[in-house]
């Protein structure tokens, strides 16, 4: 047997799995039974599909079927379709269709596809979510293919999407909060099994491969508010400055300050909309000495100036519906410097 697959430490995986943000949580239930097939479509963010019981298989796309047992867990990449199938006792026949996108579901109403007019042979809780560090680095947003594993009744997994999924029917005042720690709980034991995982779909994440760049990345996460530089941050990972910036830039697709500065705008949107602070104070937690120069920055990042965003981030609140009301800040809190392009996905 070969060796685990260990990307990055558990105190580095530690610090950035603190600072995971989850939102956009959707969940539906899924039923199919035996000799039918239930068709979804693609969508602009990644799924999670659990399978409470039941055998059966997913396909997404033209990859080779996955066999779905109880307690399976699946990641699948955005804009990819799949089905789910579950083949009759045959398995002769022609499996009947149930396309997704053809029912339809009341605004409010927790959606239940169904294929099938019997018993359902197996009963998955699906879901769409977004996971970020500080809203800026999307975890799954460049994932290229699925990932299975397979866990237990014990871990609990089943109970904590049934609990989500209870939330958003009730619709209680702080279920956009509560769903969405319950899906970070599930993403959470996904991936600590990165420190261990014989599967390869730990290479997928530029996040967790790079050990020296994951180290580095930790540090700005933890304390976006410290005197980062280049060299300072190329030391934490243990790496020439010239090599850290090459790896960094890999890894995420910009380089180290860019990051570093949407992570503190990030942070000083969250105290504005939170807090009757001080702008100088923001200023001072979020890493700007000068009271001029931040402002300039969030300007820069989010189309208006600290004081604006902090009514307009109230206001939304107000505006929100009981249910609604976590959310209501993400609404106006963007990622920054897309506030004008990027929308909340819906």
């Amino acid at each position: 047997m070969g060796q685990p697959i260990v990307r990055i430490s558990r105190h580095d995986l530690n610090a950035l799995l603190t600072a995971l943000e989850v939102d956009f949580v959707k969940l539906s239930e899924c039923l199919v039974s035996p000799g039918w097939q239930l068709q979804l479509p693609r969508t602009d963010a990644p799924g999670i599909h659990y399978n409470l019981g039941g055998m059966g298989r997913m396909i997404i796309g033209d990859q080779p079927p996955i066999d779905l047992c109880p307690h399976t867990l699946a990641i699948v990449p955005s804009r990819q379709a799949f089905r789910i199938e579950v083949p009759d006792a045959v398995g002769a026949a022609p499996l009947k269709a149930v396309d997704g996108r053809r029912q339809r579901f009341a605004p409010e109403e927790v959606r239940r596809y169904v294929a099938g007019d019997g018993e359902p042979q197996i009963m998955l809780i699906c879901g769409y979510f977004r996971a970020s560090f500080g809203a800026v680095v999307d975890l799954f947003a460049s994932l290229p293919c699925p990932i299975v594993e397979q866990f237990e009744a014990t871990d609990q997994i089943g109970f904590r999407l049934k609990t989500a999924l209870a939330e958003l029917i009730a619709q209680e005042v702080g279920t956009g909060a509560m769903t969405a720690s319950l899906l970070k709980q599930v993403l959470v034991m996904l991936l600590r099994r990165s420190l261990s995982s014989m599967g390869l779909w730990v290479e997928r994440f530029a996040t967790l491969r790079d050990p020296a760049i994951a180290r580095a990345f930790a540090s700005m996460l933890a304390r976006p508010n410290a005197p980062h530089s280049v060299r300072s941050l190329s030391r934490t990972g243990g790496l020439s400055r010239s090599a850290f910036m090459v790896r960094f830039n890999a890894s995420f697709g910009d380089s180290p300050m860019t990051i570093l500065r949407k992570l503190r705008m990030r942070r000083a949107a969250l105290l504005l909309a939170a807090n009757d602070l001080q702008i100088e104070k923001v200023a001072r937690d979020v890493g700007y000495a000068s009271r001029s120069s931040f402002i300039r920055a969030f300007r820069s990042s989010y189309g208006v100036e600290p004081k604006k965003y902090r009514e307009m981030s109230r206001s939304a609140t107000d505006r929100a519906k009981p249910g609604e009301r976590s959310g209501a800040t993400a609404q106006v809190a963007r990622t920054p410097d897309s506030s004008r392009t990027t929308r909340r996905l819906r």
